[in-house]
């Protein structure tokens, strides 16, 4: 039985107990979340890979994607990457390579870290496929099917695939007449192989073939969307919201053959279509977990985009997406580097956050309490420990700072937590008194 089947039993298992203790919450409440497919388990069967659970109720997670790339990217290059990310607390990674030593560097990933990684693995068939034939376009639905099952028999703890991105999907996009018609790299590569090859979508007409890989292994199924807004103005068009209502029917089946099953979604959004963009997915998908690339309110962040997917990925958590894919300062512009990395994650870490407070999470809001109370006494150790980014914050203030043991540097002598907290606690008594 897999650990959706398993949950719908009632049968408690030790991974919802893990994750349950990780949130806070009791192991009958992720039961009944993964019962409704409304939670999610990423796990493994490697033991060093502890599971995390995503969805209703918890809190928002961040994923971070490393992989190699370029023709000069290395495994030591991408891992050192993968260390940033994991010092800024990223709760997954996915290994996204597209060339080089495939494998190795995939089996290195899942060796070495204690938490769940996702790959792509029409990424390695392509590859595969140009080595092998000679050209990509000429790789089998055999190809792309044996891949995915390498991945899923190795470990991987979810498998991103462009199972709803169909002819009739592409052949709306053209007709919608997009500014950025394609921005996802597996979509644009699958979608020009389906063009070439006249032929439909395997991952789509073979899909019984999909989740029985994913049954056996267990492994969650993560909707990849090729038709995800490449920019603002192509938010919430025809092909987008046809090819999630294609993805929503498919999540019904993924559930009644027992596989756990999330949608990743856009992607360029502007702010005021970021609420409809995510209850959307949630009504057309059956509250399945959302898995957001941002969102990015504006298209013109270049260089600073980690910010701009910070200020959509708080908007989309608060309104109920639950996993956050980092964008990094480097997006749109070139590849990161292991400090982009870090600040992707931070930031993205931040939105997270933020998001949970705003949904009530009672732990975030206690959290964000904490912290105003230390501030209130001053009590720079312990804001320093409760900083999101506490190596960050700690090097500022050490550096910047005059007075460790009391105010600031931004008003120094003329602290207002200091002055007029004192006579608000101190004196507020004797002042009613008077009265």
């Amino acid at each position: 039985m897999t650990i959706l089947e398993k949950a719908r039993a009632g049968e408690i298992t030790a991974e919802m107990i893990y994750v349950a203790e990780k949130e806070g919450l009791a192991p009958e409440l992720i039961r009944q979340g993964v019962a409704t497919g409304e939670i999610v388990i990423l796990k493994s069967a490697r033991p060093n890979i502890n599971p995390v659970a995503v969805g209703k109720g918890l809190f928002t997670k961040v994923s971070a994607s490393v992989g190699m790339y370029e023709v000069d990217d290395t495994i030591a290059g991408e891992m050192a990457k993968i260390d940033q990310a994991i010092k800024a607390k990223a709760d997954t990674l996915m290994d996204l390579s597209v060339r080089g030593p495939i494998d190795a560097m995939r089996e290195t990933v899942l060796s070495t870290v204690d938490r769940p990684v996702g790959t792509l693995p029409l990424y390695q068939t392509l590859a595969m496929a140009q080595e092998k034939y000679g050209t990509a376009l000429d790789m089998t639905a055999d190809d792309m099917f044996a891949m995915m099952e390498k991945h899923a028999a190795e470990g991987v703890s979810f498998l991103a695939l462009h199972c709803g991105t169909t002819m009739d999907v592409i052949n709306r996009a053209k007709e919608e007449g997009r500014i950025d018609p394609l921005v996802s790299y597996g979509g644009s590569h699958l979608i020009g192989w389906m063009i070439h090859n006249h032929c439909e979508n395997p991952f789509f007409t073979q899909y019984d073939r999909v989740l029985e890989i994913c049954k056996k292994y267990d492994v969650v199924l993560s909707f990849a969307d090729g038709m995800r807004p490449g920019c603002i103005a192509d938010s919430l068009d025809g092909a987008q919201v046809h090819e999630l209502v294609i993805l929503g029917g498919l999540v019904k089946k993924a559930r009644a053959a027992g596989v756990q099953v999330m949608v990743k979604g856009p992607g360029h959004v502007p702010l005021d279509q970021i609420q409809t963009t995510v209850q959307l997915q949630k009504q057309l998908c059956g509250g399945a977990p959302y898995f957001v690339f941002g969102c990015l309110p504006t298209d013109s962040g270049a260089g600073m985009d980690h910010v701009t997917g910070a200020i959509g990925g708080a908007i989309a958590a608060y309104y109920g997406a639950d996993f956050l894919c980092y964008v990094t300062p480097a997006e749109h512009i070139g590849m990161p580097s292991a400090e982009d990395v870090y600040l992707g994650v931070m930031a993205s870490r931040i939105a997270a956050h933020a998001g949970d407070v705003g949904k009530g999470h009672p732990a975030a809001i206690a959290w964000d309490l904490e912290m105003s109370h230390a501030r209130r006494e001053l009590n720079w150790g312990r804001q320093m420990e409760l900083a999101i980014d506490t190596e960050t914050a700690t090097k500022v203030w050490k550096d910047r700072s005059t007075n460790f043991a009391s105010e600031c540097s931004m008003c120094g002598d003329f602290c207002a937590m200091k002055i007029v907290g004192k006579y608000l606690r101190d004196e507020n008594q004797e002042v009613r008194n008077e009265r």
